[in-house]
This record gives structure tokens, sequence and C-alpha cells, in this order.
């Protein structure tokens, strides 16, 4: 998730100060990846570094706002014309986590695919359910209802639904791929015990 770029799109449409452009984020997202403050204005702090936003006055409480450049504007606009790149995916704790899993001995790895399923499911429920109530109209608390956040708010609802429901068919793979692994370990070892079996039966049959 690209906060820097996320402040730039709201800085586009207007001056804004900290709280405002972490109130309008979160609301244009459903509060998926929230901010805090200290967040904001640190990513404010770079973004005015590197030229792309400028202070611009403050109010009569005191809140300084920031406007976009040129430049700003120039960043903005290449961000969304470049495809996200998925030449260096991001980190995936999960995947990050089977993979350890199936190294360490004594790792129970069907359970840990198991409880993660039963967690993924959940989830997928209470996404499913936010998605119904979006469509009927029903305003998020705390926001007000606007139609072009409602269709954001749908869209990000939309990605959890469809990364969730991969996430689920993935773990089913993973389950597949583990019974499998079993299979062929346990092929292994009958015939190990039969290899070595062997000789003494050989040995039987030339004494008798």
């Amino acid at each position: 998730m690209s906060i820097r770029h996320g402040l730039l799109a709201l800085l586009d449409q207007g001056p804004r100060y900290g709280y405002q452009l972490r109130t309008e984020f979160e609301a244009r997202t459903g509060a998926t990846w929230p901010l805090n403050v200290g967040q904001v204005y640190t990513t404010l702090s770079r973004l005015e570094r590197d030229g792309l936003v400028e202070p611009a006055g403050e109010d009569d409480e005191g809140h300084q706002f920031y406007a976009a450049t040129d430049a700003g504007r120039d960043e903005l606009r290449t961000w969304f014309d470049t495809p996200v790149p998925r030449t260096n995916p991001p980190r995936d704790e999960l995947a990050i986590k089977l993979a350890m899993a199936v190294t360490v001995p004594g790792v129970d790895v069907s359970a840990v695919v198991q409880g993660q399923r039963r967690h993924s499911i959940k989830a997928l429920q209470d996404y499913t359910r936010l998605k119904g109530r979006a469509l009927s109209g029903e305003a998020r608390p705390g926001t007000v209802p606007s139609a072009g956040h409602d269709l954001a708010w749908l869209l990000v609802l939309d990605q959890l639904i469809f990364q969730t429901e991969a996430e689920v068919r993935w773990l089913d793979h993973c389950e597949t791929r583990l019974a499998q692994q079993a299979e062929v370990l346990q092929n292994r070892t009958a015939e190990a015990a039969r290899d070595s079996a062997a000789p003494a039966r050989r040995g039987r049959r030339l004494r008798t």
C-alpha cells in the first residue's frame, strides 16, 4: 500500500491538513489500512523534502495545510499510469509461516493450515456481510454517505473478498500437497523396509 501516493491523490484535490488527510484516506478505503496522524505527518515531511508538496498556510485554529506541487501532480499521474509491479511481490506472512513450518521438526503443519482456513473463512464471511451492507446503501459508522466513497469502499471490499477466496483455495491446495507428500514418504519407508528385509529372507532360503 502506498500511503505516499494516497496522500498525494487527496492533496491533488485541494489543500488539506494532517487530520483531514487521515480521515479522508480511511473513509475512502473503509479503514482497511488505518493510519495514525504520526504516519501522515511523517509522510508529508518526506513529500515536502522531495518537492512534491508544499505548505499552504494555516487556518484560524493553527492547522498547517499542505498542497500538491506540479512535481507532485506529475508523480501522481505517473503512479496512476504505471502498473503495480509483481517482480518483487510483498512478503506474505502466511506463505512464510507455512514455508518455515514444513521445515521445522515437530510442527503440525496440517493443524496450522486448518486453523488458518477457519480464520480466513470467517474473514470472508465478514467481508461478504460488509459488502451486502454497502450495496444496500448503509453508511459505515462515522462516515458521511458519498457515491464516490461508497464505490471506493466496494472496490476495496471486492479485492479483499477475491484475495481471501484465493487464500482459502491455496490452503486447500497446501493440504493436498501435504497429503501427497505424506503418501510419498510412507511409500519410501515401506520400500526401504522391504529392501532391508530382502537379504534376511534370502539368507533363510539358503539355509533351508
